[in-house]
């Protein structure tokens, strides 16, 4: 469990956890690793005041900060809509003076150690190199969606009410208890989301000159009905002028709305912004509902990204956590050599109300390691697909199209029910 005992790396480092007076050394040392461009001053405030010192590590030769972990405490909604404990790994780095000398490796192993002590039966993340985190268990688990939408040539066919949503402007600072308020009820709908912490909501409205790319200072308009707000899109404007005449860029930050109507008001607006020819929306869901409305979706250009990283510190109990689609009863065989407490065979039995998941001296019906575990587990990732690729091996015929049906394509809750798994942010 994280305390200000120290541990040795395997390497001349020490490991200890973050002091508040070491902290500015500790985050010079990751944004070095991440090349070394400094932040503004608004940005370094907000990740010092969202930096959770007792959950942070850092490894020093001497006075000389070498390697850096977080894990922010973070509630992430899973299949059935349970909000369930998950370390969010983050801020890692190593100094490039210090490689191939273990203190990643120790900076894991202590982690996941901490994080099981914490009781947390979930680890996520989000790679920077998608090749460093297999080795420790950390499965992609889902994607998002990129597009780079043609509004010269594409249009919308919106559904009924969309004329009765009310748009206006707002400034962004203004109506964030608002949109929380919108976000907030969106969570549960969607495996994949955080239920976001105070403070994290300032990340939505935090615009730093040097991160717009010679686009606008942030906008916002919100969606309303009846006087309550329904939705909101946050986004810039990249003006160009051709010797055509306009043809400029909005590049949407976030956008949420409660129904289909208000989603498809915001992005209407946000086609026939004035001067602008294309819009560019990155970070969204793959199954975002504007692709439906379209007129062409080639000429919308989606591309697909690995996004969230998911790794069951407790197999048992994260299996317990998520409800299951249709009915399981299947004994895994789990390989995990890094946490090896996970090792062995368990049975889970689940279905739409609920599951238990325990260990079992069952003959295995499905062999697998936790890493396929975890990019299966939010329904994102389909089992029968690891199979077909020779990462999950069917011992009991049938067992891996039994359990792949239960863990689902999607799996939100109420109206959200069936949705692909989505991070709406990074952390």
């Amino acid at each position: 469990m994280a305390t200000d005992a120290t541990a040795a790396t395997g390497s001349s480092a020490e490991l200890r956890v973050l002091r508040q007076d070491e902290w500015d050394k500790w985050y010079d040392t990751l944004l070095r690793g991440f090349g070394g461009v400094p932040e503004s001053a608004e940005e370094r405030e907000l990740w010092n005041a969202l930096t959770e010192y007792d959950r942070s590590l850092g490894a020093w030769v001497g006075d000389e900060c070498v390697g850096t972990a977080g894990a922010f405490s973070f509630r992430l909604t899973v299949p059935g809509g349970a909000s369930v404990p998950a370390a969010g790994v983050t801020m890692v780095s190593v100094a490039a003076t210090h490689r191939r000398r273990g203190v990643l490796t120790s900076m894991m192993r202590r982690q996941l150690d901490d994080v099981r002590a914490w009781g947390e039966p979930l680890a996520v993340l989000t790679a920077s190199e998608p090749a460093i985190y297999g080795r420790f268990g950390y499965g992609n688990a889902t994607f998002h969606l990129n597009a780079e939408i043609d509004t010269s040539r594409v249009r919308l066919s919106v559904p009924p009410g969309t004329d009765d949503v009310r748009l206006r402007y707002a400034a962004p600072a203004d109506v964030l208890d608002a949109c929380e308020a919108v976000y907030a009820r969106l969570v549960p709908t969607r495996p994949g989301m955080l239920a976001r912490r105070p403070g994290w909501e300032r990340l939505g409205v935090l615009d730093p000159e040097s991160e717009r790319g010679g686009a606008s200072p942030l906008l916002c308009v919100v969606a309303e009905r009846g006087g309550e707000t329904v939705g909101y899109a946050r986004y810039r404007i990249k003006p160009e002028w051709e010797t055509a005449g306009p043809n400029g860029t909005v590049i949407v930050e976030s956008l949420a709305a409660l129904d289909p109507a208000a989603d498809a008001a915001l992005w209407r607006f946000l086609f026939d912004v004035d001067l602008t020819s294309k819009v560019v929306a990155r970070g969204r869901p793959v199954d975002d509902a504007w692709q439906y409305l379209v007129s062409d979706i080639r000429r919308c250009l989606p591309r697909l990204r690995d996004s969230l990283y998911v790794r069951p510190v407790e197999v048992g109990a994260a299996l317990e956590a998520r409800t299951y689609q249709t009915p399981v009863d299947v004994v895994f065989e789990v390989e995990d050599a890094f946490c090896p407490w996970n090792a062995g065979r368990w049975r889970l039995s689940g279905d739409q109300k609920g599951a238990s998941c325990e260990r079992t001296a069952d003959a295995a019906d499905v062999v697998l390691s936790v890493r396929e575990l975890g990019a299966a587990y939010l329904g994102g990732v389909s089992l029968a697909s690891l199979g077909a690729a020779g990462r999950v091996r069917e011992v009991r015929r049938g067992a891996l199209a039994e359990a792949s049906l239960g863990f689902g394509g999607g799996g939100g809750v109420g109206e959200g029910a069936g949705l692909a798994p989505w991070l709406p942010h990074g952390f």
